[in-house]
């Protein structure tokens, strides 16, 4: 990978190199999950011989009753187990989400992508931005890009990259300001969103046992969700231009596969042309969706509730939306640009968008094997209720236990990447506990968002972690983990305290949490 010259480096930057030369000595990403899953199998089987187990209360995510429940370490070497590593090896890979969204996401973004939309879009965004403002564009974009679940691990991140080609910066930096935004600030943003309502819900419920007149509702936390973006765009843009992009220096063309180059900031007629054409095809698909949406009773409203934000079919399946605005848009730019016109052209484009995934699905593959053996194992949770257990007995005041609380978080979603799972454990546990000293369900609610997202950069489990490496290879072929690892390290850790900090200070002004 390029980098600044050696005399020049600073002690961070110095120390970042090492830790991206010692992570690039371990194995493909592959044979890491290999070795994690025999891991998990052997400690399974050690711990489940000893019994381990926790017994705590929890929400019922069906009935959304308190209940108590039991815990234990469930061995994959007893017949059980060894029935489950054999019978659910399909199962364990065609209920991995992140494959569908991948590929459905692939076949807007492939026709795009190819029709040379992606290139002139960020090219106009180049010609219309300011130069300083192109990070903080892009910082705000990827935070907000959390509207659409997953979707922007599969769009922002590699559009970061190329817009950071298109004016002459280290591509790699771009990817790391786009895996920041979208993964590290995940739980926040300016729009109420379909995690919200499943987060409230949940707060509600354990807010329950100790006031059953004590509601919150979707909008509890959206102050301190605005504040945050703002806050956060700031944090990650300043991370990028004073540490990320001085590391990495200046980039070299020539170590990407297959030649990537930079192509400028001009558009020719025919981009222009073509940028019209695929307004066009937006706003006549903007047409649509608002047919579907907006009337009462449209179809793609909750048939029970009426509403279109939250639980409905419109948010459910957003990613359809997501496809759908670039397969249209990709098209026809194509059309007005010449570079695409038959509905030939667009499925070969489809075709080779999904056959360069080949190695990602076997990734995924494999990385779904993993999941679902450490979830039947129950390892994360046993871990997640011992820590918490710990914390609670601590008996220390409310500031220094929401700080203990988000600290405890973090380093859960290191192993339980799930927002939803967590909290189901975290919130009967830290809400009552929290409200019985006098804060507010809403504060915690906050506490959860602040120690749930960081992490999300850095840890292997997240499913778009390998993807994010396959990003990088495209613009340098040596780049591997270790090189991901040192160029996040900075944003994780940075993120991490000055946005405790920022929970600290408005909490220690009372500050509004929200509606």
């Amino acid at each position: 990978m390029a980098t600044a010259n050696a005399a020049s480096k600073t002690t961070m930057q110095r120390f970042l190199d090492a830790v991206e030369k010692v992570g690039n000595m371990v194995p493909h990403p592959v044979v890491i999950f290999l070795i994690l899953i025999g891991i998990v199998i052997v400690l399974s089987a050690v711990l489940g011989a000893f019994g381990a187990a926790v017994t705590y209360e929890r929400i019922n995510p069906d009935t959304h009753e308190i209940e108590q429940a039991s815990t234990a370490i469930r061995s994959l070497l007893n017949v059980e187990g060894i029935r489950f590593l054999y019978s659910s090896l399909i199962p364990n890979f065609m209920s991995f989400t992140a494959v569908g969204l991948m590929i459905a996401a692939m076949i807007g973004a492939g026709v795009a992508e190819e029709s040379g939309l992606v290139t002139a879009l960020i090219r106009k965004l180049v010609i219309v931005s300011p130069r300083w403002a192109l990070t903080y564009i892009l910082a705000f974009v990827g935070i907000l890009a959390s509207i659409a679940a997953d979707a922007g691990y599969l769009v922002l991140i590699p559009l970061a990259g190329v817009a950071y080609l298109a004016v002459g910066r280290h591509p790699l930096a771009g990817l790391a300001l786009g895996f920041a935004a979208v993964a590290g600030a995940f739980t926040v943003n300016m729009l109420i969103k379909p995690l919200d309502a499943v987060l409230v819900e949940f707060t509600n419920d354990a807010a329950h046992l100790v006031d059953p007149n004590r509601s919150i509702g979707l909008a509890s936390n959206l102050w301190f969700s605005i504040a945050s973006v703002v806050f956060l765009t700031v944090v990650i843009a300043f991370i990028t231009d004073r540490i990320i992009a001085p590391r990495l220096g200046e980039y070299n063309p020539e170590a990407a596969e297959g030649g990537v180059q930079n192509q400028g900031a001009t558009l020719s007629e025919q981009e222009s042309r073509g940028l019209r054409f695929a307004l066009y095809g937006l706003l006549a698909l903007l047409a649509v969706f608002l047919l579907l949406t907006i009337p009462s009773g449209a179809p793609l409203r909750n048939p029970t509730t009426g509403e279109l934000i939250g639980n409905s079919p419109f948010m459910n399946g957003l990613i359809a939306l997501i496809m759908l605005i670039f397969l249209v848009t990709g098209w026809t730019y194509g059309i007005g640009a010449g570079t695409m016109r038959t509905l030939a052209e667009v499925i070969a484009a489809i075709e080779k968008s999904i056959k360069n995934m080949g190695g990602t699905i076997f990734l995924f593959f494999v990385l779904s094997q993993f999941v679902a053996y450490f979830t039947y194992t129950n390892i994360g949770t046993v871990m997640a209720l011992s820590l918490s257990g710990a914390l609670q007995a601590a008996n220390i005041g409310p500031l220094p236990l929401l700080i203990g609380f988000i600290v405890v978080v973090a380093i859960i979603d290191l192993l339980l990447t799930g927002a939803i799972a967590k909290w189901a454990i975290f919130a009967p546990v830290f809400v009552p506990l929290l409200m019985k000293l006098g804060v507010e369900p809403e504060a915690v609610l906050a506490a959860y968002r602040v120690g749930d997202s960081p992490m999300n950069a850095i840890t292997p489990l997240n499913a778009y972690f390998a993807l994010v490496v396959g990003f990088a290879q495209k613009y340098d072929k040596s780049a591997g983990v270790g090189t991901i690892v040192s160029m996040m390290l900075p944003y994780v850790v940075l993120m991490f305290v000055l946005w405790t900090g920022l929970f600290a200070v408005w909490k220690a002004l009372g500050l509004p949490w929200g509606l």
